[in-house]
């Protein structure tokens, strides 16, 4: 078990949630559902939480009502190989979503993703200020992340 895990608050539609998460990355693994039992104040049989594994990350989805929801401030980041793996999840993602901005986009749930490609990282840290600061500016411009125009920008 892990020692920190990501639990996630849902305004009553975790079990929703973790089934589009399931759709969108095929190797999220449920490992437990805890539901209410009898006589306490929600219906029997109602999710409670569901622990699950995405990316060999551990998180519990909470099923509960809330006033508030998520925000941006926090976002889970999926560093892709190519265009391809950028545009399979951002599309998925986008239904019924909310296109950010720089590759960050928020689920029909209001989760943040960024969706980015993996050598982006390096390539806006590049000791060479010239090529970190144009590829900076290419990604400012997207909404989607565009993995060749990346590139092209940070080999200048």
């Amino acid at each position: 078990m892990s020692k920190i895990e990501t639990f996630l608050w849902f305004d009553g539609n975790g079990e929703e949630a973790v089934e589009f998460y399931k759709s969108v990355f095929p190797d999220l693994v449920v490992s437990k559902v805890f539901r209410w039992g009898p006589d306490l104040p929600v219906n029997e049989g109602t999710v409670l939480t569901i622990e699950f594994k995405l990316f060999g990350q551990p998180f519990v989805a909470l099923n509960a009502q809330r006033e508030e929801g998520f925000t941006p401030a926090v976002s889970f980041m999926i560093e892709c190989e190519n265009q391809a793996e950028v545009d399979r999840y951002w599309d998925a993602l986008a239904v019924e979503g909310k296109p950010l901005a720089c590759g960050w986009i928020q689920d029909k749930f209001g989760v943040a993703w960024q969706i980015t490609p993996k050598s982006l990282r390096d390539w806006i840290a590049d000791p060479d200020p010239a090529k970190a600061g144009r590829t900076m500016t290419a990604m400012m411009g997207m909404i989607k992340l565009d993995f060749e125009a990346l590139r092209a920008a940070y080999e200048g």
